[in-house]
């Protein structure tokens, strides 16, 4: 009988294994809202009404999936992340809280559930509130709004220390962590997803860095952006230490897991809006490619993980590009925008790709279709992606909240029908 990881791992090396492998949760682009997790185990009968479900991903709120619900939609891919979430706290110390739709949920002992006077709930980095808060959700929203907390820049002062706070040797206590939870998640049977993170250029939900305290140098969004034009020798710089450091912590959180690794995210780097890219080739080429290529190719020197990079947006222009930086994987593969036909981007990289991700268009189908329109592009997703391995099952990025739950079991209901 083939195990997960063995399914996972055929699609990987472009083989059609016995049925076309499927993620949920296995990263924090490839998950589900707390409020849709909760109406899914309601729909399925796993929990009795009024059972609360874990924020395990703070920033985004998404919930827990756990082990009897990859059972029962049959879930390939199992996830190994950092010890702390996006705000800099570890995920521990439950205790009950309501959001704003009121789903039952259980949050992390840091995470601040005291509403301010307009209704809206602020976050601390590392859950301390003696320093300037790093996330705001609005009253009545769904996800945390980074807060930037950009000083003012000295032009003549530059220092690249201040963009490097982040990126130091991974500790002790961090290998020992990834150690215990590879060896857990390997007895699963189960492919492990990893994001040990450092290796992530540029991705501007980090950028702003809400789990550290007070950052310094380059952190407003739109200063970072035309910085990678204005300020390019700097943040070229900025990314040479980075990839040095982040080699280094691979090579060290490698000996202590091993092959065990399925499939490593690189980088949630975005570089695609609805309508194309919102960076050029050349300036991906110029920029982004020669760290991508590094990382790759220690990894597939030294290692046997594939090499996944996650990249929202039309990037039908930039796919031949990731292929060259030596990416394995592509994710989220948004069908829903300009020039990402699925059956084009199956047929022109199919072979040099897995797509991971694609199922289903989150922006509109799944949302606002009718159960019958669900499991018609499902359906057609495995048909056109799962040809020849090559592919695993996830929606377009995460399952957002308002997904009516006939949705939810048609289309996980559709996977179950078609995915052999």
């Amino acid at each position: 009988m083939t195990t997960s990881r063995e399914r996972v791992e055929q699609a990987l090396r472009h083989q059609a294994p016995d049925r076309i492998p499927l993620d949920l949760g296995g990263s924090a682009v490839t998950g589900m809202h707390v409020s849709s997790v909760y109406k899914l185990r309601q729909a399925l009968g796993i929990d009795a009404p009024g059972t609360p479900v874990k924020v395990v991903e703070p920033y985004q709120l998404l919930g827990e999936i756990q082990p009897d619900l990859m059972d029962a939609l049959g879930v390939d891919v199992v996830s190994l992340g950092s010890p702390k979430n996006m705000f800099g706290y570890k995920n521990e110390g439950w205790k009950p809280w309501t959001t704003f739709d009121g789903t039952p949920a259980l949050v992390p002992e840091a995470f601040n559930t005291l509403p301010e006077p307009d209704g809206s709930i602020l976050m601390y980095p590392e859950g301390d509130r003696s320093f300037q808060p790093s996330g705001h959700m609005p009253q009545g929203g769904w996800y945390f709004d980074t807060i930037v907390r950009q000083p003012p820049i000295d032009e003549e002062h530059l220092n690249l220390e201040d963009n490097l706070e982040e990126f130091t040797p991974v500790s002790a206590e961090d290998l020992a962590y990834y150690a215990r939870e590879t060896e857990r998640l390997y007895a699963t049977g189960k492919a492990i997803l990893a994001s040990f993170g450092g290796t992530a250029f540029g991705d501007i939900a980090l950028v702003p860095a809400p789990w550290l305290k007070a950052p310094k140098g380059i952190r407003d969004i739109s200063e970072w952006y035309m910085s990678t034009v204005t300020r390019r020798d700097h943040v070229y710089q900025i990314f040479e230490r980075q990839c040095a450091i982040g080699l280094e912590n691979l090579d060290k959180i490698y000996r202590v897991v091993g092959d065990r690794i399925t499939a490593v995210f690189v980088t949630g780097t975005d570089f695609g809006a609805q309508q194309g890219p919102f960076i050029s080739p050349r300036a991906y080429r110029n920029l982004f490619m020669p760290f991508h290529k590094i990382v790759n190719q220690w990894i597939h020197t030294h290692t046997t993980w594939k090499s996944f990079i996650h990249s929202c947006g039309s990037v039908r222009a930039l796919i031949p590009d990731f292929i060259e930086a030596g990416f394995d994987i592509l994710n989220p593969v948004q069908v829903s925008a300009a020039g990402m036909d699925r059956a084009e981007l199956k047929q022109n990289f199919g072979q040099a790709l897995t797509f991971w991700g694609g199922g289903i268009d989150t922006q509109h189908t799944l949302p606002t279709g009718t159960p019958a329109q669900i499991r018609a592009e499902v359906k057609t997703s495995l048909e056109i992606f799962g040809r020849s391995g090559g592919f695993v099952f996830n929606t377009v990025h995460n399952v957002q909240p308002r997904v009516p739950a006939e949705n939810l079991v048609a289309l996980y209901q559709a996977v179950i029908d078609f995915r052999q």
